[in-house]
């Protein structure tokens, strides 16, 4: 069974749907068994209001450019056609589903709740999670999972549904991902190739030892398993044991 989900992000007029504020910018990029497909649905909007300055400081869209854009009843069938039956991840879940559920209200669609017809996954209550009493921003967690967001000089929907992408994928690694299964290794080894036997007068392998460099190298990336995996890194565990 495919596991499809969609990462989503929005930009805004303002802070508040309450108070007539719209969603100006969506950006949705689809994973399909945690796998980054090509599939993406990204639009502007025309919000029928001014913008507010603060606003407009950090993702850069202004009036003048949205004037031309379609409105959210024009593309409301094709997002919904979209996310449909995927699981969202969204970073701050409760202001992006609160502005596009009002959207939807507003173009009479009032039945339709996003949450009704698909499973949501917040990054930023599980960052909090897993790093309480830490920043949790998106910029923050892209330092931490070393996740690249140079190019984010200011906010775009579908730029940081991108960015969110990687940092989730980063915050939910797992280490069974390093290893490949043994009936998978064997078809491997077997496929069209016959299976040589080692010449038993062979000479001794050389065994090079890791300097400290690459030790230390090893041990920050256990860190970041470590991490990723919610303290779940077997090396880590098997290094207690053994210092016991």
């Amino acid at each position: 069974m495919n596991e499809r989900q969609i990462v989503l992000d929005t930009e805004t007029t303002g802070l508040d749907p309450a108070q007539g504020h719209r969603v100006i910018e969506i950006g949705c990029i689809e994973l399909l068994n945690r796998r980054l497909t090509q599939r993406r649905f990204h639009v502007y909007l025309q919000p029928d209001r001014a913008i507010d300055d603060d606003a407009i400081r950090v993702h850069g869209l202004t009036n003048e450019f949205l004037a031309s854009q379609p409105r959210f009843p024009d593309i409301a069938d094709e997002l919904l056609n979209f996310i449909r039956g995927a699981e969202l991840i969204i970073h701050n879940a409760p202001f992006d589903l609160g502005f596009l559920n009002h959207e939807l209200r507003r173009c009479g669609r009032g039945q339709t709740v996003l949450e009704q017809i698909c499973t949501v996954e917040d990054t930023l209550l599980m960052a909090r999670q897993r790093h309480p009493g830490q920043r949790n921003s998106l910029d923050a967690l892209c330092k931490r999972y070393n996740v690249d967001n140079s190019q984010r000089t200011l906010h775009g929907a579908l730029l940081d549904a991108e960015i969110l992408a990687d940092v989730y994928l980063a915050m939910t690694r797992q280490q069974d991902s390093l290893f490949v299964p043994a009936t998978a290794a064997s078809a491997t080894l077997n496929h069209g190739q016959a299976q040589r036997a080692l010449r038993q007068n062979r000479s001794s392998l050389a065994v090079i030892r890791a300097d400290a460099e690459e030790c230390a190298a090893h041990a920050n990336y256990l860190d970041l398993l470590d991490k990723s995996s919610g303290g779940a890194c077997v090396w880590r565990r098997l290094d207690a044991a053994e210092s016991v």
